[in-house]
């Protein structure tokens, strides 16, 4: 099942499956369990919202074979953990928007995920029980101001991955029964009509079971926790010459078996 988010006429922010995309079958979630109920209901669309706001949002680096080769940098040994502000999320057709702090400098890179949204609250989980704490998937583009990640943020990633409208997330969350197997989904990012992005979910260095049972050992991932899952190959810095983001630029972001997610630049 797709999940939307929506604003319905009367302002109200609900949950739904959308036939048409112009109106929505009302569902419910329950807390700490994951899956959704349908209520039957039938509302208009007055607005689409990102599918969910996050509690947290932890990110991983360097989880692409290629990637991590494409940089330069060591395979890691362990997952390379980060993360953005939750307020950084914006939705399907939202902007990104170029901060002041970047005009002077404005090194913004694009970085197509997979993201995983847990359903329950989850600590010290088995990799092999991992599927039980997953209330599904959705896209997310990891954009990423390069200066202030490599510089300005005095090592620190968090700053430069964490500029509102940074995190794009969407169209819609789809339920794990509609993706059996995560490990195997085709991914592109596309500027401008441009491939910059394509590959498979299949070179993640760490698996999404591995990811969960990394992060929820001794640390408590409520319901409602983003991972993003890494960014494969072809990223803008790498380039030559680079490929940065402007304003004008229209970001298309692919996951097989969940859709398009797409944001225009300002």
């Amino acid at each position: 099942m797709k999940i939307i988010r929506f604003i319905d006429p009367e302002e109200i922010i609900r949950l739904g499956t959308s036939p048409d995309g112009e109106t929505a079958i009302e569902v419910v979630s329950h807390p700490d369990i994951p899956g959704f109920e349908i209520t039957g209901k039938r509302y208009t669309i007055a607005k689409m919202l990102p599918p969910l706001q996050p509690a947290a949002i932890m990110c991983i680096g360097l989880n692409y074979g290629a990637h991590a080769r494409e940089t330069g940098m060591a395979l890691p040994k362990h997952p390379v953990l980060f993360m953005k502000n939750p307020a950084s999320v914006t939705g399907h057709n939202d902007p990104v928007i170029l901060p002041e702090s970047c005009r002077i400098n404005p090194q913004v890179d694009y970085e197509a995920e997979l993201a995983v949204v847990i359903g329950k609250t989850a600590k010290n989980v088995k990799a092999e029980n991992a599927a039980n704490y997953i209330k599904g998937y959705t896209i997310a583009n990891d954009i990423s101001a390069r200066s202030w990640q490599k510089h300005a943020g005095g090592g620190q990633w968090v700053r430069g991955k964490s500029f509102d409208t940074f995190c794009p997330l969407g169209p819609w969350l789809v339920t794990p029964d509609e993706i059996p197997d995560p490990g195997t989904l085709d991914i592109s990012c596309i500027l401008n009509g441009n491939i910059m992005q394509q590959s498979n979910t299949s070179d993640m260095l760490y698996t999404i079971p591995h990811l969960i049972a990394f992060l929820s050992e001794d640390t408590t991932l409520l319901p409602d926790t983003v991972i993003l899952t890494g960014t494969p190959e072809g990223v803008g810095f790498i380039r030559k010459p680079p490929v940065f983001l402007a304003p004008g630029d229209l970001l298309q972001t692919t996951i097989e078996k969940i859709g398009t997610l797409e944001n225009r630049v300002i």
